[in-house]
C-alpha cells in the first residue's frame, strides 16, 4: 500500500470518537468505517462543533470572491476506490453546509473488486477506500466547488513495481482524454523497492505525457521520516536515509506534512511545525534540477531535494498532497487554465517568501526508527521545502506568475 499505515499515525494525541480521529483540535477522516462528517466550511456553521481545516488556511477569504474551484477538475489516483464514497460525501455535505461533491468515477482498466472479492487483500483494500474517502474530503474542504475525479485502478498498489504499471496507465488515460487540470496521487515506495531503476524511469514517462497536456502533478513525500519501508516486509523500514517515489519524481510536486497549532475556532496559535514522519531527503536517482540549485547552495548532498512545500499532515502526508491539490484548483480557476508542472515558478516564488505567500516552517525534525532525519530551519531546507503557504496571497501570487510565464 505505499507507505501508508493502517492506523493512526505519527504517535501524536489521537482520541477516537464517532468514527473520527480528532488531533491537535481539527477533524480529520477516521483511517476505518466512517459514520460521522469532519471538515466543513466554518466553525462557526450550524451544527458544527469543531473547527473546519478551511478555516486555518482562511479560504473563505477566496470563496468570497467566488474562487471556489468552479470550473476545474482534480483527479485522486487510487486502487480499488471506495463503493461508499458518494453517500460518505452526501453526508459530509449536508451536515456542514458544503455544495454537493461533484464526483465522478474513472476506470479506465475495469471496474475494481470488491473488498471481499476472492485474491483481494481486504485490510490493504478497505485501507484504499479510507484513503479515497480522505483524498476527496480534502480537496473538497479547500475547493468546494471543483469536480472531483476518483480515477481507480482494479489493482493494489503496494511497493515497488507491484501495482505501479496500472496507476501510470490509468494517468494516461487522463491524459489522453484531457480529464483533469492536477492529479493527486497519496502513494509512493522507496526507489530502493523498485528492481530495475530503469523501471522507475519507463514509468515517469507518463509525468511528460501529463505535463505536455498542462497537468500538475502532486504527491506526498511519505509517512516514515527519512526512511522508507523495506519491500518484502513494509512493516519494517530501511535503516538510512531513503526517499519514495514518485516524490523524488522532479517533474512532481512533492508535498511533505506539518502539525498546525490551533485554539478551538481553528485559528492558529503558533507557527506550524514540521510533522515528525514526514518524508524527506535526496533522490538516488534523479539529478538536482536546475530550477531547485539556486535554493540548495548550501546542500553537499546530491540528488533532487524534497519535499517542496508542507501542508496538514495529521492523518499522514496522504493528507498534504489533496489539501495542496485543492489550493492548486483554487489557483488554476483564477488563471482561467490549467497550470501545468509549478517547480519552476514555485521555486522562483519561494525566494520572496511571505510576500509570495511562502511562510517558512523553522521547528520540528524526521528523524525516524533511529534513521537521522533533517531540521527544519528558516529559509529553504530538506525537511519542509520552502515551508507551508498563506493561501489567499500564495493562490493570486501563483496565477499571476504562471501567466507570466507562458
Amino acid at each position: 500500500m505505499g507507505f501508508r499505515d493502517r492506523t493512526a499515525r505519527g504517535g501524536g494525541k489521537w482520541r477516537h470518537i464517532f468514527g473520527l480521529f480528532v488531533t491537535v483540535g481539527l477533524l480529520v477522516p477516521a483511517m476505518g468505517p466512517v459514520h460521522a462528517d469532519t471538515m466543513g466550511p466554518a466553525a462557526d456553521a450550524p451544527g458544527v462543533s469543531e473547527p473546519s481545516i478551511a478555516v486555518p488556511y482562511r479560504v473563505d477569504e477566496l470563496w468570497r470572491r467566488g474562487i471556489t474551484g468552479r470550473g476545474t477538475t482534480v483527479a485522486v489516483l487510487v486502487s480499488y476506490g471506495d463503493p461508499g464514497l458518494e453517500q460518505f460525501m452526501a453526508d459530509y455535505d449536508a451536515q456542514y453546509g458544503f455544495p454537493a461533491a461533484d464526483i465522478q468515477r474513472v476506470e479506465p482498466l475495469g471496474k475494481p473488486p470488491s473488498c471481499t472479492s476472492p485474491g483481494v487483500d481486504t485490510e490493504n483494500c478497505e485501507a484504499w477506500a479510507s484513503e479515497t474517502r480522505l483524498d476527496v474530503a480534502m480537496v473538497h474542504s479547500l475547493a468546494p466547488q471543483a469536480r472531483i475525479l476518483v480515477a481507480a485502478s482494479p489493482v493494489d498498489e503496494t511497493q515497488g513495481e507491484t501495482g505501479m504499471p496500472e496507476m501510470m496507465r490509468v494517468l494516461d488515460h487522463l491524459t489522453r482524454h484531457r480529464m483533469a487540470d492536477i492529479v493527486s496521487m497519496s502513494f509512493g515506495s522507496p526507489e530502493q523497492n523498485f528492481a530495475n531503476p530503469t523501471s522507475v524511469l519507463a514509468y515517469g514517462a507518463a509525468f511528460d505525457r501529463a505535463g505536455a497536456a498542462g497537468t500538475t502533478l502532486v504527491t506526498s513525500s511519505g509517512d516514515y521520516g527519512a526512511s522508507g519501508p523495506l519491500r518484502d516486509r513494509p512493516d519494517q523500514h530501511y535503516p538510512r536515509r531513503v526517499v519514495a517515489w514518485p516524490a523524488s519524481d522532479p517533474r512532481v510536486t512533492a508535498v511533505g506534512g506539518v502539525q498546525l497549532h490551533v485554539d478551538p475556532q481553528g485559528h492558529r496559535t503558533s507557527p506550524d511545525s514540521l510533522w515528525p514522519r514526514s518524508g524527506a531527503g535526496h533522490s538516488s536517482l534523479f539529478a538536482r534540477p536546475t530550477w531547485q540549485r539556486s535554493a540548495t547552495t548550501s546542500d553537499v548532498t546530491p540528488g533532487r531535494s524534497l519535499p517542496d512545500v508542507v501542508m496538514q499532515g495529521a492523518a499522514g502526508t496522504s493528507q498534504s498532497a489533496p489539501l495542496f491539490a485543492g489550493v492548486l484548483a483554487l489557483a488554476t480557476q483564477l488563471h482561467h487554465g490549467p497550470l501545468g508542472n509549478i517547480n519552476p515558478v514555485l521555486y522562483r516564488l519561494g525566494g520572496a517568501g511571505a510576500a509570495a505567500g511562502i511562510t517558512d516552517v523553522t521547528e520540528g525534525f524526521n528523524t525516524y526508527g533511529g534513521v537521522p532525519g533533517f531540521a527544519a530551519s528558516p529559509g529553504f531546507d530538506t525537511a519542509s521545502g520552502w515551508g507551508t503557504v498563506d493561501v489567499p496571497r500564495f493562490v493570486r501570487t501563483l496565477a499571476r506568475a504562471v501567466t507570466r510565464t507562458r
